[in-house]
Parts: C-alpha cells; sequence; structure tokens
C-alpha cells in the first residue's frame, strides 16, 4: 500500500508539473533546465541539511568564501583570495567588492560572521556544527549558548578572520562547504525557520535564486542577477522536480520532460548500460546500516558483529544493486586521501579488508549465542527502517531473509523521505539503511560521523577510545594523523559501530542535449555551468 502511495503521489506531481511547466513555457524564453535529482529535501537550509539531494539544490543558490573546481579543487569564491598565519592558526579571507544578495542588497563580511556562528547555536541545532565549526577557537562555548564566543570577525566590510584552536589540515574545503554558506540575517529574524521553505523568502547568494516552489511538484531556481560571475551562467533556470518513484522519474526523462535523473528504475539499468544517455560514476560514498546503540539489544556488540557478518555483500552488490555499487569490506572505500597523499584503503588494515563479501552464516550464529541469544531466541522482533527508492527496498527484504536465517524476525518499515532522515537522526528507529558521500576526501569526514558529540551521528555510537583517537587526529604531523585516523577505522570495525554494505557509485540518465555540466566524486552535479543543444 505505501509503494502505491507513493507511486501516486509521484505520478501526480509530474502531472502538476507538467501541467505547470506547459504553461510557462509559452511565457518562457531562453534556456530552461528541467532535472530530477530526488524528492522533497527535507530541508534546504545551509546550517540544516545533511543530505545529498538538498546538498545539491544549496550547491546552485548559494556561494561559500571558497568553491570546487571540476578537478576537485578548492578556488576562489566569494573570497577573491586568502592568506595563512604561519602557524596555520588564523585564516584571513579578502571579499570581492560589491556582492550582493539575490534581492540586490549589499554582502559583505559581516553576513559570515552571522553565518557562521548561526551554525553553532544550538537553537538552530545543525547537524555538521562539530564538522565544521570543532576546530574554531570557543567552538565549545558557541554550542553551550554563547555563540559570540566563536573566534570569527570582521575587522572591515571585504575581510573575514577565522581564528583556530585546533590544527585543521583540510579547512580550505570547510570554507568551500555548503554549511558554511552566508544566510541573510534579516530574512531570518523576520521569517524565523520558515525562510527556508518558499520562494518568496529564500534570499540566497549563488548562480540561481528560487523563484517558484510547489511542495511534492518542483523548485525551479532562477539565474540571479546579482551574482558577481553572472556572465558565465549560459541557463535562464533550473528547475529541480520532486519525485520519489523512480518509475515516474522515468517516465518524464523518456518524454522529455526533463534532461536528467538520478533515480532510475532498477529494473530498467541492464538494458540502458551501454547507452549515451546511461552514466555511471564512483563516488566518495559508503552505503551502511545504522543501529540505533542505545536500544539495549544493540548494546552488545557480537550482537552487531552477527547481523553484519551475515551478510552476502557480493550477492547485495551484484545482484540488487545490479553490479552497479561494489561491495564493502571496509568502512571507508576507494577515493579518500590518506594524511600522505596515499589511498587511506590501501594503508588500512595492513592491506587486508575487515570483512569479508560472503556470509558466514554459522559465524552469525555461534556470535548470537555468544551474546545470550542462541538462534535468536529472547531477541525482540527487529524494525527496518528505509525509504523506497532505487535499491532500498529490495535490500530491507534481503535484510529480513539473511537475519532470518539466524533467527532474527525482522520488519521492513518503509517511510516517506521527508519523514525517514529526522526520524533517523533522533534515534526513533531500531536499524536502518543509512549511507554517506563525502564532502571532501579527508577520511574524517566520514569518521567523524562515529564521533559520540557529532550531530550525524545517527547509531548514537559511543566509544570514548574513538573519541580519542578522532581528537588525535587533529594535527599538522602526518604520520600521527594517518595512525590516529587508521586506528578510529579499527576501533569502528573491531566494534561493529555500524555496518558497511557497499560502495556507492552514481547511476543516472542525462540527455545529450545537456552540455557543460559534470558530476563530481561527492555526488553532486554542476548544472550552473551547463548549456541546453
Amino acid at each position: 500500500m505505501k509503494k502505491l502511495t507513493f507511486a501516486v503521489a509521484a505520478l501526480a506531481a509530474l502531472a502538476l508539473f507538467v501541467g505547470c511547466s506547459g504553461k510557462e513555457k509559452k511565457a518562457e524564453t531562453g534556456k530552461n533546465l528541467s532535472v530530477e535529482i530526488g524528492p522533497n529535501p527535507e530541508t534546504i537550509d545551509p546550517a540544516l541539511n545533511s543530505a545529498v539531494d538538498g546538498g545539491n539544490m544549496l550547491l546552485h543558490n548559494f556561494e561559500c568564501l571558497l568553491i570546487v573546481d571540476k578537478n576537485g579543487k578548492t578556488q576562489p569564491g566569494q573570497a577573491e583570495s586568502y592568506e595563512l598565519s604561519e602557524d596555520g592558526s588564523v585564516w584571513t579571507f579578502h571579499l570581492r567588492p560589491n556582492l550582493k544578495w539575490s534581492d540586490g542588497s549589499k554582502l559583505d563580511a559581516n553576513d559570515f560572521v552571522y553565518s557562521w556562528k548561526r551554525v553553532c547555536d544550538p537553537v538552530v541545532a545543525a547537524p555538521y556544527a562539530e564538522t565544521v565549526l570543532g576546530m574554531v577557537k570557543g567552538y565549545d562555548e558557541a554550542v553551550a549558548g554563547n555563540v559570540d564566543a566563536l573566534a570569527v570577525s570582521a575587522p572591515d566590510a571585504n575581510t573575514f578572520v577565522v581564528e583556530l584552536a585546533k590544527p585543521c589540515p583540510y579547512f580550505a574545503s570547510l570554507a568551500a562547504f555548503a554549511t558554511l554558506s552566508p544566510v541573510q540575517k534579516a530574512t531570518i529574524e523576520k521569517n524565523g525557520d520558515s525562510w527556508a521553505t518558499k520562494a518568496d523568502t529564500y534570499v540566497s547568494n549563488g548562480p540561481f535564486y528560487v523563484t517558484d516552489w510547489v511542495p511534492n511538484s518542483h523548485i525551479k531556481m532562477s539565474k540571479n542577477p546579482y551574482y558577481w560571475n553572472k556572465d558565465v551562467i549560459k541557463l535562464d533556470s533550473i528547475t529541480f522536480v520532486l519525485m520519489e518513484d523512480a518509475n515516474a522519474a522515468y517516465s518524464a526523462f523518456s518524454n522529455g520532460d526533463v534532461l536528467l535523473i538520478k533515480d532510475v528504475p532498477t529494473e530498467e539499468i541492464p538494458a540502458l548500460r551501454g547507452k549515451e544517455e546511461f552514466n555511471i560514476d564512483t563516488i566518495l560514498g559508503t552505503y551502511y546500516l545504522s543501529l540505533n546503540t542505545t536500544l539495549d539489544v544493540f548494546k552488545n556488540a557480537k550482537v552487531r558483529q552477527a547481523l553484519s557478518v551475515a551478510i552476502d555483500r557480493k550477492y547485495v552488490a551484484d545482484v540488487l544493486m545490479q553490479g552497479s555499487y561494489t561491495p564493502a569490506v571496509n568502512f571507508i572505500g576507494e577515493g579518500w586521501v590518506d594524511a600522505d597523499g596515499t589511498s587511506f584503503k590501501a594503508n588500512a588494515n595492513g592491506g587486508k579488508p575487515y570483512l569479508s563479501e560472503s556470509a558466514d552464516i554459522e559465524k552469525a550464529k555461534a556470535l548470537l549465542a555468544e551474546a545470550g541469544y542462541p538462534e535468536g531466541k529472547g531477541l525482540p522482533t527487529i524494525s527496518y527502517s528505509t525509504n523506497d527508492a532505487m535499491y532500498h527496498k529490495v535490500v530491507g527484504e534481503y535484510l529480513q531473509q539473511c537475519w532470518g536465517e539466524i533467527g532474527v524476525k525482522v520488519e521492513v518499515d518503509i517511510m516517506e523521505w521527508a519523514s525517514f532522515t529526522p526520524a533517523r537522526r533522533s534515534g526513533n528507529y531500531m536499524t536502518a539503511r543509512n549511507g554517506w558521500v563525502g564532502d571532501y576526501s579527508d577520511p574524517s569526514n566520514i569518521l567523524e560521523l562515529l564521533v559520540s558529540t557529532n550531530g550525524n551521528n545517527d547509531g548514537k555510537y559511543n566509544n570514548p577510545e574513538y573519541d580519542k583517537a578522532m581528537e588525535d587526529s587533529l594535527t599538522y604531523d602526518t604520520q600521527a594523523r594517518k595512525e590516529a585516523l587508521h586506528k578510529a577505522e579499527d576501533i569502528l570495525m573491531a566494534d561493529t559501530a555500524c555496518i558497511p554494505l557497499a560502495y556507492y557509485n552514481d547511476v543516472w540518465l542525462q540527455s545529450p542535449k545537456l552540455k557543460g555540466s559534470w558530476h563530481s566524486p561527492y555526488g553532486y552535479w554542476y548544472l550552473m555551468y551547463a548549456d541546453i543543444e
């Protein structure tokens, strides 16, 4: 019934969008792109977003101090230059002159001071706060309620200064990360939390700005006439069609209503391989399972380990996921860069995988027995929460089957995307699908997910030894940093802090008419530079 509801809702959304766009096309001129990268985002408030789909929208609406280019390198953004103090503890950014918001009002360094302090505000409760600002002087006081303690300042309108309390070799990447986008103080003070929920109050500073927003249908963004680099933008608008059902997205693509879709029906993938519009690209990400470690049943590491070793990862990746993902034998996959610039995965665990690609049912049963649950007796029924997109439902059904082989009863709870992520973050689940796509290539970005105080620690994992290893990684000593980060992964894998399942690849369909865009290893499509032929 839930699957049918999703399909009907998605088709209704498509009908609404096509109906609206049909009217608009008569009046619209220029180049107007429509794409599908997911359903209604949970949020597109830069401070609150922690999902890839929302991040992709923020990428087009906002611009940080720095940006990331096609080669993954940081480049000047709102700041035209910056310098570091000799010891790396003070970063001084020099903003471009005459920057403006999408409403035409002036934007200056004080807006960055306000925005960065807002990320630390405990009332805002930004999930990324510790990740992006935990190394800044005064952070602990700021998240405790005194936001003015955060050591960010504006000596003048075009200068923004950040003082670090801890070494952060990758701070330039953070200065380019969407959570630290500037947001307009006056708009937020006037509209409260609702500022980021409708077009007429959504003020931004990027190459596009929101001009039309119909929930369950679309978010339309138009070219920002006040963007400092507007001359390189060829599109007049980008419309993100909001869909939860892959079949509806595929129909929209086949009909030419959208020129790119992220959600491709799994049953269509074999026939689509090799065609011009079919694309697959590796990204820095791991599909994993979160276990709510606040629950008594998951406080026992042997139970967590039993559930992990019962899984046939090769079957999941090659069969259920149509070979579009790769079996995860470590938490951190390919592409993540070690402190010395080499492959983190190649250096992990003495070069050996932590996990087997195949299932070991007998070992799983033995672990359950050691935990006091022989043949699963005494274990409560486990609820597995997921949303119904791509492979998620079939993975849930497989877990129901493979965990059933060791005596564990499982119920699969299908949730809508907008409800699923907040429920998981708040700990309102037993086990759940999870995943992480890197925001930058430093392995701390994914390892921080298991730090006890991290806002994205959905499993509520708490291990002082792990926290200490991550704390020790904050150093400019390359070897010490390398050892600390690998120790952290050793701990989480031995403890089964989460259950890695597969390494992500992005699969999408893209019309050959769409030119000039690119896909990044962080799971984003850079459409702002695109053109339509």
